[in-house]
């Protein structure tokens, strides 16, 4: 029998190094390099498959086929569904729903073709009382309880199985490997395995994988380039909103997201996630702008909040949650700069209603309007829609997709739209009146 090869592999990027150093030679991470014992591969093990030469004009022209998962939602995320010989990887808190929806998405899936549920984490009978319990229609699923990555794709092979969900890729282990399940080289042998079954046989393989405290799913990053598909699921602390955004997608676009409302039968989708973060009062009170976001290849109407107050502190608080805290202060200094608006002695917060994450520069023009709205204590109109980057020098610029942006507020019954100049539409949607504007004066004078 071959002797086991000592290698220190770092937690962080999952690149060997043959011997131990405080930092990663890689990554440059520091004391992530831990110490493991693989086996040699024995003689003609890594033998290369053979090959043919494929055109890609004819593959091109074969169109891709995809398994409805029986959420629109999740499909929309996965690109148009599900895709035969794909490994997509879940990530996410405990208890946010990772494997309740693939609970309910193997169920459905398993009414048309064979699926494999491999629980590591759960006994068979209870996750069959789990889907009793979700009402969900789960006879024709197949169940086991196992670790072992080599008889799960015996058993996946087996039965035939054209889709396999792995709950979760933690817990998995592989013979070849002398170290503990979640181990560094046991994530990656078991994810590897996995892959090279998928590619082979054209199953479609859903992992399931925990996170750390940072929020990034544990083990190395390496696991994010080995699959095809990464996604995560994101929540508000106490909120029963669920979303799911693609930061990897081989097969769709990237940053696209689904939203689900977690309820007592399970997940259930959103099908207009503007009418939930839209949830506001009746009467207009201040600090309060509506901007259009765009996540993926949809367009969602969004509440910024802002609150200025008066800071007993020597140095006032920045607090931004759902917005980027480094790009508060960049538009704070612009507003003292080209609005003469000065906030150096406030405490200022700002807000994303629904727990979502604002990335894009878009919603600059709301957080600004709404922060001015709080100090002012004047109400913004409840008609009143704006997006626009702010420039250093005071210049609204223009965002992708403007006109896009504009029916979306129009379908939602906004009347009034701020927007830059070269997003102005030579002829506006109906119902809804376009401001353009070209500085942050001319933005807040026309929000008034």
């Amino acid at each position: 029998m071959a002797k086991p090869r000592t290698v220190f592999v770092c937690s962080s990027c999952g690149a060997d190094a043959p011997r131990w150093s405080g930092q990663c030679p890689s990554c440059g991470e520091w004391n992530t390099l831990t110490q493991f014992a693989e086996p040699r591969a024995r003689a003609g093990a890594l033998a290369a498959r053979g090959g043919r030469l494929e055109s890609v004009g004819h593959l091109a022209a074969v169109p891709e086929s995809r398994w409805v998962t029986g959420f629109a939602e999740f499909d929309r995320v996965l690109g148009g569904g599900l895709v035969p010989g794909s490994v997509t990887l879940i990530g996410g808190e405990p208890g946010i729903g990772k494997s309740t929806l693939l609970l309910q998405c193997a169920a459905s899936l398993a009414a048309g073709r064979g699926v494999l549920y491999a629980t590591g984490e759960e006994s068979v009978r209870q996750v069959a009382e789990r889907a009793r319990r979700l009402g969900v229609d789960a006879g024709s699923l197949n169940l086991v309880a196992e670790t072992a990555v080599e008889r799960i794709v015996e058993l996946a092979t087996g039965a035939g199985a054209a889709v396999l969900v792995i709950d979760s890729i933690q817990t998995m282990t592989v013979a070849s490997v002398e170290s503990s399940p979640g181990a560094v080289t046991q994530l990656r042998e078991s994810t590897a395995s996995l892959v090279r079954h998928a590619k082979a046989n054209g199953t479609a393989v859903l992992l399931i994988g925990h996170v750390t405290r940072e929020g990034v799913i544990a083990g190395p990053r390496v696991l994010e380039h080995m699959v095809d598909t990464v996604l995560y699921f994101e929540s508000d602390s106490g909120s029963r909103f669920r979303v799911i955004r693609a930061v990897k997608n081989r097969f769709g676009a990237v940053n696209e997201i689904g939203v689900f409302a977690m309820e007592e039968k399970g997940l259930r989708e959103v099908r207009n996630p503007s009418a939930i973060f839209l949830s506001r009062g009746t009467e207009a009170v201040p600090g309060s702008a509506v901007t259009v976001a765009r996540e993926g290849t949809r367009q969602m109407l969004i509440e910024v909040q802002g609150l200025v107050d008066a800071s007993p502190l020597a140095n006032p608080r920045r607090v931004a949650v759902g917005f980027e805290s480094n790009r508060l202060a960049l538009l704070l200094a612009v507003l003292h700069r080209h609005a003469g608006i000065a906030l150096h002695g406030e405490d200022v917060f700002v807000n994303v209603v629904g727990g979502v994450r604002l990335a894009e520069t878009a919603a600059d023009l709301a957080v600004v309007a709404a922060l001015v709205s709080s100090l002012k204590a004047a109400p913004l109109p409840q008609d009143l829609v704006m997006f626009g980057e702010l420039g250093l020098t005071g210049e609204i610029r223009p965002v992708p997709y403007g006109e896009e942006r504009l029916r979306e507020a129009a379908k939602h019954g906004f009347r009034r739209a701020v927007v830059p100049r070269a997003n102005a539409p030579r002829q506006a949607p109906d119902g809804i009146t376009v401001a353009a504007v070209s500085s942050v004066a001319e933005a807040l004078a026309a929000s008034g």
